[in-house]
């Protein structure tokens, strides 16, 4: 019992998020009871939160260059094994999109209905202490359309434009699988490379995020108080619901598009669902869906042996709706409204960021998929690191969410070979 107890605290998600309550609560008490000296030494201990948040900001650009033209390369050899992975590349593709349009729609629908308290939206964005920021003015859809394509990508870069920079990295991406005589995989390493060694850079600061989380919630404490709370449970319900949605939609597709009854159905998913609740890891559950597939489901094994193995590769079906809730919940606390421009932006940037992310550990992905849609939308980062101290709820809905959508893919590619005997027969004769 002592050694769980003592594994569980080592948890850098448990730690972070014991840092944060914290910060909330000695903030909170200082502002209450500290007077004006314990404000100031609360604000000389939130210039460490500045800092540690600058070191995560400063490979946020790199990290997802690197790891863009990394994945867009994987996601192109995947596609050139045959006919079967070209099919399910084109339903990730689509189930990815779909993820983004229904987040968009959902999550403002649900915050319009059930929204921030103007309060306590108040109190966490003088918390943040970020920068005054304003909705950008949009531009009209020719403007737009002649932003995407960067005239200086590195001048992008510094200017924190997203978009350009990631349609920059996707051409690269697939520009260097079609040079010959392998000469695009010499370039293509050292991406690798610099995205391995940004991941690296981004553990080191990790490491430090307990201590960073708490100086930062010193600060929303401060002047949030006990809203903060009620804020930060506000955020994980909304970003949880993105993931239930999906996964919703996912069950959708598998009953409908891919035939599969629905006891049987639900009979398969069961155990592959509590070991995606137990693990919050896609990898981890690969085995259970590859076995569930082909024994409740009657998949055939060349089918469940090439699709599922590249669907963890590349494929992340809650991931452009549960990042892209965060964006939204985060500009609905500053109370800004991003155009329809921008938000077809942000989820192109989602799709992409989505492919070049997977396989990255939980806290390095949520701060390389989240701060690039954010920047898009011409939205504040500050709050993300208090986001990603409670990101451990949303994070088992988002792999609920993966762990279905891979199946339902599976399920319907597998319909669609016609040389297989109906699936039904192979779950019959178990």
């Amino acid at each position: 019992m002592e050694r769980r107890a003592l594994q569980f605290l080592r948890s850098l998600s448990v730690q972070v998020l014991i840092g944060l309550a914290l910060g909330l609560t000695v903030g909170a008490v200082v502002a209450a009871h500290g007077g004006p000296g314990g404000a100031r030494v609360i604000e000389g201990v939130e210039a460490v939160g500045g800092l540690w948040l600058n070191a995560l900001r400063m490979t946020v650009v790199p990290l997802i260059f690197a790891v863009l033209v990394s994945g867009i390369a994987q996601v192109s050899d995947a596609a050139a094994t045959g006919r079967m992975a070209v099919r399910a590349v084109l339903w990730f593709l689509v189930l990815l999109l779909v993820s983004g349009a229904v987040s968009v729609v959902l999550i403002n629908g649900l915050l319009g209905v059930w929204p921030v308290g103007e309060a306590a939206s108040a109190a966490l964005r003088a918390g943040a202490q970020a920068p005054p920021v304003g909705t950008p003015v949009a531009p009209d859809f020719a403007a737009w359309v002649r932003t995407l394509a960067p005239a200086n990508p590195i001048k992008a870069a510094a200017e924190d434009a997203i978009l350009p920079v990631v349609v920059f990295a996707v051409f690269t991406g697939f520009a260097l699988t079609r040079l010959p005589d392998g000469r695009g995989r010499v370039l293509l390493e050292v991406f690798q490379a610099l995205g391995d060694a940004m991941i690296v850079i981004v553990r080191w600061v990790l490491l430090a995020a307990p201590l960073g989380v708490f100086a930062l919630g010193l600060g929303v404490g401060l002047r949030a108080g006990a809203s903060a709370a009620g804020v930060l449970g506000h955020y994980i319900v909304v970003a949880s619901s993105a993931g239930i949605a999906m996964a919703a939609i996912a069950y959708v597709l598998a009953v409908t598009v891919g035939r599969a009854p629905l006891g049987r159905w639900a009979q398969a998913t069961s155990p592959v669902l509590v070991a995606a609740f137990a693990t919050q890891s896609s990898l981890a559950c690969l085995p259970a869906m590859i076995e569930r597939s082909r024994d409740d489901l009657g998949v055939p094994a060349r089918v469940a042996n090439l699709v599922l193995p590249l669907a963890v590769a590349v494929f992340r079906m809650t991931s452009p709706a549960v990042n892209l809730s965060v964006c939204i919940f985060v500009a609905h606390i500053y109370g800004l409204h991003p155009s329809v421009l921008q938000y077809v932006g942000g989820v192109f940037v989602a799709l992409a960021v989505s492919v070049g992310s997977v396989g990255l550990p939980g806290q390095v992905s949520f701060i390389v998929s989240v701060a690039p849609i954010c920047l898009a939308l011409g939205l504040p980062i500050d709050l993300l690191p208090i986001l990603l101290a409670v990101e451990v709820a949303p994070d088992i809905f988002r792999t609920l969410g993966n762990v279905t959508g891979d199946m339902a893919v599976t399920q319907i590619v597998a319909r669609s070979e016609p040389s297989e005997l109906p699936l039904q027969t192979a779950a019959s004769q178990a």
